[in-house]
């Protein structure tokens, strides 16, 4: 008889997530998990094959200063602005884990070994602006294998286009709705079709599509619990589940069509849903519960170590768990707009206030540099 071990167990639920085709990517970097060696054992031993980042992590990283001394100390001794030192410290990070990450990408044809890295959030609502700075952040980490993270705004719509079309991969984040997400796929098949026109490789364009689970339930929670009553009671928790459950029906859909069928001829790749924000937010629900309840082929799931540990811990994965919820995720939603909350409202008070929070995180990043390079003596204007 095999012994199970702690070790074993670990691996146990990551792997059997990994086996039904749910791409694992750590939602968090920092300089002092890359030095420790944290990220390449998450790679090793733990199914991680991709990390995303946002402006909210690297705030927490590099406001802590925790790593960043000495590149800090030779940024302030260049005189170099406090944009142009977030800058160089948020892409040496995505570099030295995009190399940690280089063999799961060439192994996986460029599929996973991912690290993604935001534009300017100030610059959400410029679509100029945003394909310029991806095409500067494509050439600044220098690295195959990054990927470059572009908001679904409707001025973020044309850049994906753009950006795709010039052979840069992207993932696309901040999608709440159902119908921004259809817009976002046909933003990724415009891309690919301007990139197959200019004669470009199809084959070494990838793309993600993040769409955000746990925020929409807090929202919605929070306006059933306004309600008091019993039928507002029963929908607690089932929001999120059902939004993305008809995400994935929508990707079925447009990855099952002609306009896809003629770019796959190319060696086009799919556009992946990726689902984000999967920490569960209300401590009565499963820690969990938007990992075990989101399985499904052809997926990546961006998870914060917690989540991913309690995964490893006592994740329950028992297969698919999406595509046979179509109806039902139907009927939540719709019992949701029978109580009066407006799903058209709720998604875009998220998109905004999703847009907010990382402009906000990304101020206090710039405003926690700027402390550490005036207390170099050095001027930062």
């Amino acid at each position: 008889m095999i012994k199970v071990t702690e070790a074993t167990a670990t691996a146990g639920a990551l792997k059997r997530l990994s086996d039904e085709g749910v791409s694992i990517w750590l939602d968090d970097l920092s300089r002092k998990r890359i030095e420790s060696g944290n990220l390449a054992d998450l790679v090793e031993n733990s199914n991680v094959v991709g990390v995303t980042t946002n402006p909210s992590i690297f705030q927490a990283a590099i406001g802590s200063g925790e790593g960043y001394e000495e590149q800090l100390a030779d940024l302030a001794v260049r005189g170099v602005t406090v944009e142009e030192a977030v800058r160089m410290m948020t892409t040496a990070d995505v570099r030295a884990a995009a190399d940690i990450l280089r063999p799961v990408y060439d192994a996986t044809g460029g599929r996973d070994g991912r690290v993604s890295i935001e534009v300017d959030p100030r610059l959400a609502h410029n679509t100029g602006a945003t394909i310029a700075e991806a095409k500067q952040l494509a050439w600044l980490v220098d690295r195959p294998n990054v990927m470059i993270k572009i908001p679904a705004t409707k001025a973020g719509l044309p850049a994906i286009t753009e950006v795709i079309g010039l052979g840069i991969s992207v993932n696309v984040t901040l999608i709440f709705s159902l119908e921004r997400y259809r817009e976002v796929m046909d933003a990724y098949l415009a891309g690919l079709e301007k990139a197959q026109t200019k004669g470009l490789d199809l084959a070494a364009i990838h793309s993600v599509a993040s769409f955000f689970v746990s925020r929409v339930d807090s929202e919605i929670d929070k306006r059933l619990d306004g309600l008091s009553s019993p039928e507002a009671s029963v929908l607690k928790g089932k929001a999120a589940l059902a939004n993305a459950r008809l995400a994935y029906e929508a990707y079925e859909e447009v990855f099952g069509g002609e306009r896809w069928t003629a770019l796959a001829g190319a060696r086009a790749n799919k556009q992946r849903p990726l689902w984000a924000s999967t920490g569960v937010k209300d401590p009565a629900y499963k820690d969990t519960l938007y990992v075990d309840e989101l399985v499904a082929p052809g997926t990546v799931n961006t998870m914060p170590e917690a989540t991913l540990n309690a995964t490893a811990d006592h994740g329950e994965i028992t297969g698919d768990t999406v595509t046979g919820g179509y109806a039902q995720a139907r009927a939540d939603l719709a019992a949701v707009e029978a109580l009066g909350i407006s799903y058209d409202e709720v998604v875009q008070k998220l998109e905004d206030e999703g847009v907010a929070k990382f402009e906000t995180a990304w101020q206090d990043l710039l405003d926690a540099v700027t402390k550490s390079l005036d207390s170099k003596g050095v001027e930062t204007e």
